[in-house]
C-alpha cells in the first residue's frame, strides 16, 4: 500500500499534451475555476484516460524549484479512479516485497506474489544488468541465486463484449520490448525471471498484449513464455487516500 499526497484537487482534465503536460480546470475559490498546467507523469496514450472532460484529482508541490507544482495523480473513467502516476507501479511492488510499514494490510496480492516468488532475503532497485539496461528490481534468492523482475504499469481498459481487459502496452515500447529479451535470455539460461504488470484500476479481469499496438512487443512476450518468463499480474484498488494491490488478474 502507498499513501497519496493530501489534500488532493478536484478538477477537471481540458487537455492532455506533449506526453506530460496537461491542462485542468480547478476551483478559483471565489466561485469560479481556473486553468493549471500539471505535470502527467504516465509516458502512454492514455486512450481512454486522456479525455476532455475526464474529473482529475491533482497533488500540490511545496517544492519551490518545481516547474510545474500541480501533478495529476488520479483520473475518473467508467465511474472508477485509475491511477496516473506510473511510478506508483513499482512503489507498490517495493513495499509488497518489503513490507515496510506493520500498519499496512497483507493483501490477497502480497500474499501471492510472496508464494508465487521463489524465497528471497535481499531486494536490489533499478540495477544495472547489462550496458543500457536497468531492471526494476533483482531479487537476492535463499539459494544464492538471483530472481530478475521487471514491473509494468497499466492503465488502458479495453472494454469487449464479454470483458473488462486490460492491455499493455497502449503505445509502442522499445524500452519494454529490450526488458522482455534480456529476461527471456535470464530464463533460457536457467534463471529465475518475472515480468510483473500492476493494472491502477480496479475494473479489470484480465490482462494480455495489445498486439495490435505493439507487434515487436507481442512477439517478445511469445518468446519470453516459451522460454520460461513468468508473468504475473494485479489490479489495484484506490481510495482518496492510497492505493494497494488487492488481487490477482489472469494474462491471457
Amino acid at each position: 500500500m502507498i499513501h497519496l499526497p493530501a489534500p488532493l484537487i478536484n478538477g477537471t482534465l481540458i487537455r492532455r499534451y506533449k506526453r506530460f503536460l496537461a491542462d485542468v480546470a480547478i476551483a478559483d475559490g471565489r466561485g469560479g475555476t481556473r486553468v493549471v498546467t500539471a505535470h502527467c507523469a504516465d509516458p502512454g496514450r492514455l486512450p481512454d484516460l486522456a479525455v476532455e472532460g475526464a474529473a482529475v484529482r491533482l497533488s500540490t508541490s511545496s517544492d519551490p524549484g518545481r516547474k510545474l507544482v500541480h501533478r495529476v495523480e488520479l483520473i475518473r473513467q467508467a465511474g472508477v479512479w485509475v491511477g496516473a502516476d506510473t511510478a506508483n507501479a513499482n512503489r507498490l511492488v517495493a513495499h509488497a516485497l518489503g513490507r515496510p510499514d506493520p500498519s499496512a494490510p497483507v493483501t490477497a496480492a502480497v500474499r501471492h506474489l510472496h508464494q508465487a516468488l521463489p524465497p528471497f532475503i535481499a531486494v536490489r532497485a533499478e540495477v544495472a544488468v547489462e550496458t543500457g539496461t536497468r531492471l526494476d528490481f533483482v531479487l537476492d534468492g535463499a539459494d544464492g541465486s538471483p530472481v530478475f523482475l521487471e514491473v509494468k504499469n497499466v492503465t488502458w481498459r479495453r472494454r469487449t463484449a464479454s470483458t473488462d481487459r486490460g492491455e499493455f502496452p497502449d503505445a509502442p515500447t522499445l524500452r519494454g520490448t529490450r526488458h522482455l529479451r534480456f529476461l527471456t535470455g535470464r530464463a533460457a539460461a536457467g534463471e529465475s525471471a518475472v515480468l510483473l504488470f500492476v493494472a491502477q484500476r480496479p475494473d479489470i479481469d484480465t490482462l494480455t498484449v495489445a498486439a495490435d499496438i505493439d507487434p515487436a512487443y507481442a512477439a517478445a512476450m511469445e518468446e519470453a513464455r516459451r522460454a520460461g518468463v513468468r508473468v504475473l499480474a494485479y489490479r489495484c484498488e484506490i481510495n482518496h487516500e492510497a492505493i494497494f494491490m488487492a488481487g490477482e488478474i489472469a494474462f491471457v
